[in-house]
């Protein structure tokens, strides 16, 4: 289908395998793809829970459905996979995604892509070796209101002040809503299970303690995870609406709320994050300037239809104006699996790239060394 007239074309759909069957692939993309379905087709499925395996592929009654495998080689080396989706838990994203690489499938990964710097480096090596090319889900950014509030951002003649904030409820509260009905399985081998967590500790002390010389505390280890996580989506999409930040002036790492002071060239950013019992989503980018603020505000991506909105208030002549622009009713996933259609069919380039995320954990590294030296100089341990 061409996207921007909605009329059919004779290009084959784009066939994609699927590493992970758990929530964010029942609940986002099985669905997504599945209504994109004119441009998709899930050709294959991954997991090391067979009962996920077979519940995932009862969503495909009537047509031949997807494969199934406990192997991520049997599917990236695949001839009836042309992209890769790694939705699988975060420390098997670098692994599965420089396998899809070797195979020269393009890959998409869910956020965090990595875990650490290093792994930054192995997942950059491995695409230049290849002739598959990867994408970061950054969905958010993906948002056209969130385009437009770039724009606008960049009509502020000098911005003032600037706030990111995300303070959600649990996340079961809009999972359990979304209508997608997500199932958890238990029927994974003890070895599995045991892999992973072993995993987890060697990926964050090469992050914390090699990279950022910062101990392994477990308070240090809940916020490197949870920045890498729910953080990811707010300083990711910081990023593009503002820069890099030059600096952290002051941070409070105390989950399960948290806040970093950025200085920026001329004003500072704060960052406020949490997750509370309260079932609400706030999370927006909130820039001031002289004559203009500009709000962009998102709400749960997880039931489908929510808008997102971007809000203008101006002095226009000594008056308010105030401006609410809700583009579209169409979801910020929907918006980002429509450009990976145009990024895998006709090579359009793309901005969520390894090289993009490696900024990310840039910045995880300068809050996480912040905290240290507070917690130093106030003798906290």
């Amino acid at each position: 289908m061409n996207l921007r007239t909605g009329k059919s074309t004779d290009l084959p759909r784009v066939r994609v395998g699927i590493i992970g069957c758990g929530q964010i692939a029942q609940v986002v993309h099985i669905p997504t793809l599945n209504f994109l379905s004119d441009l998709f087709s899930i050709s294959f499925l991954c997991d090391v829970s067979m009962g996920a395996l077979e519940y995932c592929q009862r969503k495909f009654p009537g047509s031949l459905p997807p494969k199934i495998t406990k192997s991520a080689a049997d599917l990236c080396s695949s001839d009836d996979v042309d992209v890769v989706f790694v939705l699988s838990s975060d420390e098997y994203h670098v692994d599965q995604a420089i396998l899809a690489l070797q195979h020269d499938k393009h890959v998409f990964v869910e956020k965090p892509v990595a875990l650490n710097i290093r792994d930054v480096d192995r997942i950059e090596e491995a695409e230049k070796a290849s002739k598959g090319r990867l994408m970061v889900g950054y969905m958010r950014r993906y948002a056209s209101v969130f385009e437009s509030a770039v724009r606008e951002i960049g009509g502020i003649d000098k911005i003032l002040y600037a706030r990111v904030r995300d303070i959600i409820g649990p996340n079961s509260t809009f999972v359990d809503q979304s209508g997608m009905f997500p199932k958890t399985f238990e029927d994974c081998d003890d070895r599995d299970v045991s892999d992973r967590a072993e995993r987890a500790t060697q990926l964050v002390h090469q992050a914390l303690e090699v990279e950022c010389s910062v101990s392994t505390s477990a308070s240090a280890v809940t916020m490197w995870r949870v920045l890498g996580g729910l953080g990811s989506h707010d300083i990711s999409a910081m990023r593009e609406a503002l820069g890099m930040p030059l600096a952290v002036l002051g941070v409070h790492c105390g989950f399960p709320f948290w806040s970093v002071l950025f200085q920026y060239p001329g004003f500072a950013v704060s960052y406020e994050s949490g997750i509370n019992q309260v079932p609400q989503f706030d999370a927006h980018i909130e820039v001031y300037g002289h004559e203009k603020i500009v709000r962009v505000q998102y709400d749960t991506p997880y039931v489908k239809g929510l808008p997102i909105t971007l809000h203008v208030s101006e002095n226009v002549n000594g008056s308010l104006r105030e401006t609410a622009v809700r583009e579209t009713y169409e979801d910020a996933y929907t918006q980002e699996l429509k450009q990976v259609y145009e990024w895998v069919r006709f090579g359009k380039a793309l901005k969520t790239t390894i090289e993009d995320a490696r900024l990310d954990i840039e910045i995880f590294q300068m809050i996480m060394k912040a905290d240290q030296q507070s917690k130093i100089k106030s003798g906290v341990s």
